[in-house]
């Protein structure tokens, strides 16, 4: 908690630097022109090498590569599912707090598919509010009546291990003991599902790690710890060599089904509140506002994030109030409870 207030501090008193950095920029002196945004999902380039954005990297793609659904997924975290199969792929994973302090993966996937993913797992009761403003699929093992009623209300195309419409799709593997065996054809279920529009894009994005917001206004932060519990305190380390930070999982590297260290180029850490609700089940809630922070580039930066709706997608502002500005590339999201502890290594 000490790294985490000391950067605060550091980002408040810089506040008046940076509004005058940002009127700079921002044109409003003669001759100094506006920065340039990094193009929407939509944006394309006409010619014979035409592109356009990925809307959940932010990376430049050939047009029309990613004009497919996005596939949201339930991962399992237990010790005896790791390594996951397809994670490191994933455009964006968010972990959240389950039962006995205990995390779960839900991974997106949409620019870069693997061939399997999983193991798959059920879901919970903060999943339908996470997954929702990407439409496209979810898949998932199962779940509570309740939760599973409220996944269906989100309009994704629900693909549940065990049903008809899902057979040959699911499978159980021989290399794990059940119920971590459940794995999923990614491109097969993607496939059978074309009509579904692709995912908007969810944030803003800068050309490079250094146009990012933590790349033009951030502090250093070479680790990132977060304590969900006694059983759960993942941290990240950030490697100039590979321009990420790498992912450790209760002190030793979490590495994926090749045996190399996962690795995330954002790493988000959003402040929420869990409704207990549903007893010895923690709903994350996301509809509302918080506190967080944004690292990429081996720097951090302050945000308030806040979610309008269920389908409403999560948008991060700096301390300015201006849209917080990710780096090109893959993203993870850390839903630490209000009683997490957290702490920002220079």
């Amino acid at each position: 908690m000490t790294g985490e207030r000391a950067l605060l501090r550091r980002a408040v008193l810089a506040v008046g630097a940076l509004v005058t950095v940002t009127i700079v920029l921002s044109g409003c002196f003669p001759g100094v022109p506006p920065a340039e945004p990094r193009p929407s999902s939509t944006s394309s380039y006409a010619g014979p090498n035409a592109s356009e954005i990925a809307p959940l990297r932010g990376t430049t793609v050939p047009a029309g590569s990613v004009r497919r659904p996005a596939l949201a997924a339930k991962i399992d975290n237990l010790e005896d599912a790791r390594p996951q199969w397809g994670l490191e792929r994933a455009d964006v994973v968010f972990e959240e707090l389950v039962e006995g302090g205990l995390t779960r993966y839900l991974g997106v996937w949409h620019s870069d598919v693997p061939d399997l993913i999983g193991p798959i797992r059920s879901i919970r009761p903060m999943d339908p509010d996470i997954v929702a403003p990407f439409g496209g699929i979810i898949a998932y093992s199962g779940g509570q009546p309740i939760f599973v009623g409220m996944m269906e209300a989100t309009g994704l195309y629900n693909a549940v291990h065990g049903n008809a419409d899902t057979a040959g799709l699911f499978f159980r593997t021989d290399e794990r003991e059940s119920p971590h065996d459940v794995l999923l054809r990614a491109p097969e279920l993607i496939s059978a599902h074309r009509e579904l529009a692709a995912p908007p894009q969810q944030f803003a994005y800068g050309l490079d790690a250094a146009s990012s917001s933590a790349g033009r206004s951030g502090d250093p932060v070479s680790r990132i710890d977060v304590v969900f519990s006694d059983s759960r305190y993942p941290a990240w380390a950030w490697s100039a060599k590979r321009g990420q930070y790498l992912r450790l999982q209760e002190g030793a590297p979490d590495t994926d089904s090749a045996g190399a260290q996962l690795g995330a180029t954002n790493v988000v850490v959003l402040r929420v509140a869990i409704d207990r609700t549903f007893g010895s089940v923690p709903k994350t809630v996301l509809v509302g506002s918080g506190d967080g922070w944004l690292a990429t580039g081996g720097k951090a930066v302050h945000v308030t994030w806040s979610k309008a709706a269920s389908a409403a997608p999560i948008q991060l502002l700096d301390d300015l109030g201006l849209p917080a500005r990710l780096a090109p590339g893959n993203t993870w999201i850390e839903l630490l409870p209000d009683d997490g502890l957290l702490t920002l290594t220079p």
